[in-house]
């Protein structure tokens, strides 16, 4: 057998996606913590140049970040498919809450995703769900998947390529090859990070930018780090990066938009700065991120800081480009849904935060999970 090592840190969410896949498919490897081994971290640039979690060396291959199509080829195709009254999308709050309510209706089930936990594995501290004062995103979404474990649900760790109307049912095609057929469809594919669209930008991710400060904020240990972002997940992420890093700038492009409490948190720490009505205009070094330049956006004054890590949290862009023109989405592209998550399409539903419903928040996307799948029961019922 190849050796296999994954390079990752302790909380983040796409490096448990790996080692999950890698222990779905009975793969062993050695798991390298480089959030608290510093020779670790310059092995792990050494053989990827990657300064990002996770990078899981197979063999001569390396993979970076958990790109499930290459895995599946190092692993090798595997039989899938099948017939399904419902098919769920995305396996977060939503749809695991979607999958328990359908698996409780005896209905069939599948759930196709990259991961289990979506956009709340991201959240450094959950303090508004009920049941719990505070806990960690991705406790809070094992307590999910530790529960739909023990349902008769099939679990594809895929991604959907595309999705077709046939006669009354659904036809999912996979980047993998799966084709899965159902009776009614539910659509929680969630959010993914928007970045801001700088000269270069891409190649400075994974190389000193980051969409992901629960992944990477342990890579910079005692190093000046910025935040750019003006709602509750950049407060979030400045406060516990604050705890990591020897400073840290929180970069608000306008104005602050996070609630009372996380502003007045942020107030009690020395090592941030708060720099508000700000631009970042362009990023700085090769390879590695070693600074940017800020703009004042009243009086049009530039400022070079440097810094080794920036984090953007700057909001999301909905998870439906797989979709086509399937069901109707909004100016966003979010899907449109009516009050019990119905599509503009018969036997396809929506939840969470993918649709065009105000509030995104764990709590409401699990709420739309379980009335989405009771009204996915009641469509397969009239069959």
């Amino acid at each position: 057998m190849v050796g296999v090592t994954v390079y990752s840190t302790k909380n983040c969410p796409y490096c448990r996606m790996t080692k999950a896949f890698l222990e779905k498919h009975g793969i062993k490897y050695v798991d390298i913590d480089v959030g608290s081994d510093k020779d670790a971290v310059k092995k792990m640039i050494d053989v990827s140049g990657q300064f990002g979690v996770p990078v899981t060396v197979w063999g001569d291959e390396v993979v970076v970040g958990f790109d499930s199509e290459k895995l599946h080829d190092l692993v090798g195709k595997e039989a899938g498919g099948g017939d399904f009254d419902v098919v769920i999308i995305g396996a977060g709050p939503a749809g695991l809450t979607a999958a328990m309510y359908c698996a409780r209706k005896s209905l069939s089930t599948a759930i196709i995703s990259e991961d289990i936990g979506g956009q709340a594995l991201w959240s450094w501290s959950v303090d508004n769900y009920m049941g719990y004062r505070m806990v960690t995103g991705e406790d809070l979404m094992k307590k999910f998947e530790e529960q739909i474990k023990e349902l008769p649900i099939h679990l594809h760790l895929d991604r959907v390529s595309s999705v077709k109307r046939k006669d009354s049912a659904f036809i999912l095609e996979t980047v993998t090859g799966k084709s899965l057929h159902a009776k009614s469809l539910i659509i929680a594919t969630g959010k993914r990070p928007r970045t801001l669209g700088i000269k270069d930008e891409d190649a400075y991710i994974g190389h000193g930018v980051s969409v992901c400060s629960t992944c990477d904020g342990p890579l910079y240990k005692d190093k000046k780090v910025a935040v750019v972002g003006g709602g509750n997940s950049a407060f979030q992420a400045a406060i516990e990066m604050s705890g990591i890093a020897q400073w840290v700038y929180l970069i608000v492009r306008k104005v602050i938009r996070a609630d009372p409490v996380y502003q007045k948190k942020v107030e009690k720490f020395k090592n941030i700065t708060i720099i508000t009505n700000t631009e970042v205009l362009s990023y700085h070094g090769k390879p590695f991120l070693d600074g940017i330049t800020l703009k004042d956006r009243e009086t049009g004054h530039e400022t070079r800081i440097d810094i080794d890590g920036l984090f953007l949290e700057i909001g999301l862009s909905p998870n439906t480009e797989f979709l086509g023109d399937l069901v109707q989405k909004n100016e966003l592209q979010e899907i449109v849904v009516d009050h019990n998550c119905h599509t503009s399409v018969e036997g396809a539903f929506a939840a969470g935060d993918v649709t065009h419903i105000i509030g995104k928040q764990i709590i409401i996307a699990a709420g739309e999970g379980a009335k989405a799948a009771l009204e996915a029961h009641q469509h397969v019922l009239k069959g």
